[in-house]
């Protein structure tokens, strides 16, 4: 009976999964930043390449 009393009180699992969706939240900002910036940068390249034809 103490056992499943102490598994039901230990949160360290808990924690575990919020630094887990903590991490997949910024990853998920940084896949969106990057993408973002990603095709900025490739308009203005073909922008440069097309003045420079």
């Amino acid at each position: 009976m103490n056992k499943l009393a102490a598994f039901l009180r230990d949160e360290s699992g808990a924690t575990a999964i919020e630094y887990g969706l903590i991490a997949a939240g910024i990853a998920v900002a940084i896949i969106a930043v990057v993408k973002g910036v990603g095709t900025k940068l490739n308009t203005s390249f073909n922008s440069v390449s097309t003045q420079l034809k």
